[in-house]
């Protein structure tokens, strides 16, 4: 499936599509040193939360869908090494307002959950009137 939505978006940051289907989509992402937020290796969470948004986006797959909130929460940490998958699932495709699912995990470990309510407006956000 062609992707309609996000196309500037830096995978490197953000992940890399390895699936987008109608209503799913699924992202990988490698942690980077340059995610780290103290000497650790610890990776900050808007990473992952870039991650699950991106993907969330994704399963919509629309160019003028936005985040509107998301409910989400932080399970497990994550390192400099480790490849999170975010996978989503559009639990209401409707024409303008979308709840959507997201896990990601690392191996066999859910690090992050979240439900986003995302929207479909009948033109970019940025668009003049």
């Amino acid at each position: 499936m062609d992707i309609n939505t996000h196309e500037s978006i830096d995978r490197s940051l953000c992940g890399e599509p390895t699936a987008v289907e109608e209503g799913r989509s699924e992202v990988r992402l490698e942690c980077t040193r340059n995610m780290a937020a103290d000497g650790s290796g610890l990776v900050h969470g808007g990473f992952i939360f870039g991650l699950a948004d991106y993907a969330a986006m994704l399963s919509v797959n629309h160019p003028n869908v936005v985040l509107g909130a998301a409910e989400t929460r932080f399970l497990k940490p994550s390192k400099v090494g480790d490849v999170l998958v975010a996978r989503a699932q559009d639990e209401t495709p409707q024409e303008r307002k979308h709840l959507v699912r997201v896990e990601v995990s690392c191996g066999e470990d859910t690090v992050f959950a979240g439900t986003f309510t995302c929207f479909v407006t009948p033109k970019h956000v940025l668009a003049d009137d």
